[in-house]
């Protein structure tokens, strides 16, 4: 998953999240013109000082409302039946739809791409996701993500295969795996009913790629180069990893788009924007500078 604090991290946050109301309802359009400053007021948003500690007095559950749940402290073993798993990811918060086209700027450049090939893990067919990261349209990172979603719509984090670049050549290949491979454990990136205070595993592979997701808040307010959002079109998101605890990012997703913002707010100050998506059946902002395509 790809964040704007990945290389400190050593594990990949851009979410791509699932659940199956984009197909059944219309995505809300982003109000006001492409091309507004950055900015965000998010309602409910709890100040963020460091990683949120869910009370040691709570247990971990496995239901259909968050299978995977965090719990300091307690162990984490989701229950995964390949049976239970749908075709395809479109989740009004971040639908990947096969086709799509996302372009990022700010402290970095980043293109994702939705491809149309499929990989099986765990049995599950999962979509597989394209992000590469440019300095100057030079490659520095080029990765593809592995997602499933569940029939209750959650979205789960299936693994990556990750390469870093420099001049053109492969540097290092540190942070990919693979769900059911050496150990490593499927998480979520998006839940299916997110509510303010859900915490969970975003990917399990012990030492390497530990994330943690938190929704912080369900209503609020984001204005990006691609576009305006506001109230229950606006999800928030913190995200951090037991591996660099003094490092957490925000997220700030916009219904029908997904991801529009994202900000390392301890541990640094990166900023990136969404600057325009494509997707099959509507688009928003300016495509920008497509590196890949250069």
């Amino acid at each position: 998953m790809w964040s704007t604090t990945r290389r400190s991290i050593g594990a990949r946050t851009f979410v791509a999240a699932a659940m199956l109301c984009v197909g059944a309802c219309s995505p809300a359009q982003p109000v006001g013109s492409a091309g507004s400053s950055a900015a965000t007021s998010v309602t409910g948003a709890p100040p963020s000082l460091g990683p949120t500690t869910v009370p040691a007095t709570a247990a971990p559950t496995e239901s259909p409302h968050n299978p995977a749940a965090y719990v300091e402290g307690s162990p984490f073993d989701p229950a995964i039946d390949p049976a239970n798993f749908v075709e395809g990811i479109d989740h009004p918060f971040f639908p990947m739809e096969v086709g799509a086209t996302f372009i990022f700027d700010g402290d970095e450049h980043v293109e994702v791409e939705v491809l149309a090939e499929t990989k099986v893990i765990m049995g599950i067919t999962a979509t597989v996701v394209r992000d590469r990261v440019f300095e100057d349209c030079a490659l520095i990172e080029d990765t593809l993500d592995w997602y499933g979603q569940d029939a209750q719509g959650n979205v789960w984090y299936l693994g990556e295969e990750t390469a870093e670049y420099e001049n053109g050549e492969i540097t290092t290949t540190a942070g990919s795996w693979e769900a059911g491979v050496d150990g490593a454990l499927p998480g979520i990136v998006m839940l299916a009913d997110p509510q303010a205070g859900d915490a969970y595993r975003q990917e399990f592979y012990e030492g390497e790629a530990e994330d943690i997701g938190e929704v912080t808040a369900v209503t609020g307010t984001v204005s990006v180069p691609a576009g305006e959002w506001s109230g229950a079109d606006v999800l928030v998101t913190e995200e951090w990893t037991p591996l660099e605890p003094d490092v957490r990012e925000r997220k700030i997703y916009a219904r029908g788009f997904g991801v529009v913002r994202i900000k390392t707010i301890q541990g640094g100050n990166e900023l990136t924007v969404l600057t325009g998506a494509d997707l099959p059946d509507r688009s928003t902002g300016e495509a920008g500078v497509a590196c890949a395509r250069a």
